[in-house]
């Protein structure tokens, strides 16, 4: 088969580290380990912002947010992106979008189904979406349709107020929704009869959007209760004040620290094991899925594509969530799988960025290439292992930017200022910054010639979008 079928699944703001296959030691997640046995991991993939909406716009148009303008949760693409989506339905691929997409604001009162037309325009022929699981609270769509039908919509929204109002961050039980229709079943079981009941002739490229991990930490019981009394792997503490900060540096580390929430021990470990329970339910979900593409006889045809659009704080630091530039909120899991298994359990080590899925799919599909892309198909390096990639890749959010070389980091604000500076290969956990050290004014420049190298060469307007 010249065009092979693409599935593309996505949990929401998973960690990159959240895989047994990656060497978690507490974790459990079978289906994903399989699929990197039959594929390739990257483990140095960072997203292009790390908060929703901009990654995701960035994952289906190949732009970063000083392209498309989304530096935070708002705005959407305009509806003649050239997005991947509608690029493959050029090449003969039917599409379709099933789960959250979160392309778009979800506003209190609204049904999803009314924004179908605009997600027809960015290049869904079939359109299965939800919201993710704190815009269920105030948005409708097919899921809020299906809980209504059961009775069990107002189960969900009462746990959700209770958990605003008994513990926020710290509200550790398990969902009360009966087994089988947590959000995440809903998704994943939607995707499974899609591709059931697939009898179109032209190859398909299928989306599934899950809404978890992202909080609250509420995984079903059954699940929970795999995690429930295992000891967990305890987080990062808070690195001790450097003394040689600058003002600007002083003042964002200060700002971090109002962000601080801490939790005793005991209720950290819990919402980690939540948390992890809310992964391996989606793994689960990601194996029901890929039997059916192997019962359709689909497997040696299928390409797969697993990533989020960033990672969880999860007490780490003490802090929750995501939206900073540290590993476990910036760095992202994203493993390849194709039809032949070429590279089958193979690990890439290059510096990945989230716009490099884009060319990647283009290529898969045999699509139009564009004449202008900021992302590098991943292919080449799946072929040639030492074949070099990208020297720097860049995330962007709220006005500020990293960029990650081989062996530092750093950020900055909108004012060119340095925020923060890490040896990556010296001090992984990025305990140490460096921002204003005395030794590190060589690192400094160099990297910022890297940074403005990166922007003028990402550089473009609305005009050319589609050029």
């Amino acid at each position: 088969m010249n065009r092979p079928n693409i599935l593309i699944l996505m949990p929401d703001q998973m960690r990159a580290d959240a895989l047994s296959c990656a060497g978690h030691p507490v974790i459990q997640t079978p289906n994903l380990d399989r699929l990197a046995a039959e594929g390739i991991r990257f483990p140095r993939a960072y997203t292009t912002s790390p908060i929703c909406m901009p990654a995701r716009s960035s994952f289906l148009s190949g732009l970063f947010c000083h392209n498309h303008g989304q530096w935070g949760n708002y705005g959407r693409l305009p509806v003649t992106a050239d997005t991947y989506a509608r690029r493959l339905q050029a090449a003969g691929y039917h599409t379709c979008h099933i789960g959250k997409s979160h392309l778009y604001p979800h506003r209190r009162g609204h049904h999803l189904k009314e924004e179908e037309p605009y997600m027809h325009g960015l290049g869904w022929a079939d359109v299965l979406e939800t919201t993710g699981p704190i815009a269920t609270c105030a948005t409708r769509s097919i899921l809020t349709d299906h809980w209504e039908s059961l009775g069990l919509y107002e189960t969900f929204l009462n746990d959700y107020r209770r958990r605003g109002k008994e513990g926020g961050v710290a509200a550790t039980w398990p969902s009360p929704l009966p087994p089988g229709e947590a959000m995440d079943d809903f998704v994943g079981r939607t995707a499974c009869e899609y591709l059931s009941s697939y009898q179109r002739n032209e190859p398909w490229l299928v989306f599934v959007g899950f809404g978890g991990p992202h909080e609250p930490w509420d995984p079903p019981a059954d699940w929970a209760a795999r995690y429930e009394g295992r000891p967990m792997d305890p987080p990062q503490p808070v690195p001790p004040p450097e003394s040689w900060l600058t003002g600007e540096a002083a003042r964002y580390r200060e700002s971090l620290r109002e962000r601080e929430h801490p939790l005793p021990p005991e209720t950290v470990a819990k919402i980690r094991a939540l948390y992890y329970a809310k992964i391996s339910h989606i793994d689960d979900w990601i194996g029901r899925i890929w039997q059916v593409v192997e019962r359709r006889g689909w497997a040696d045809q299928t390409a797969v594509v697993f990533w989020s659009d960033h990672g969880e704080m999860l007490g780490d630091r003490n802090l929750y969530h995501k939206s900073l530039f540290y590993d476990p909120s910036a760095r992202i899991p994203l493993i390849l799988r194709l039809p032949d298994r070429s590279a089958a359990e193979s690990v890439r080590p290059h510096l990945v960025s989230l716009v490099d899925i884009t060319p990647t799919v283009l290529e898969l599909a045999g699509a139009e290439p564009r004449k202008r892309e900021f992302g590098r198909s991943l292919l080449p390096i799946v072929r040639q292992p030492d074949a070099p990639h990208h020297e720097v890749v860049g995330s962007e959010i709220y006005y500020r930017t990293m960029i990650r070389v081989e062996r530092y980091k750093m950020v900055v604000n909108d004012r060119g200022a340095v925020l923060e500076l890490y040896d990556m290969e010296k001090d992984p956990l990025e305990t140490r910054n460096l921002a204003g050290h005395s030794r590190t004014g060589a690192v400094v420049r160099r990297l910022q010639e890297q940074l403005l190298r990166w922007q003028l060469a990402t550089a473009t307007d609305w005009t050319q979008l589609n050029a």
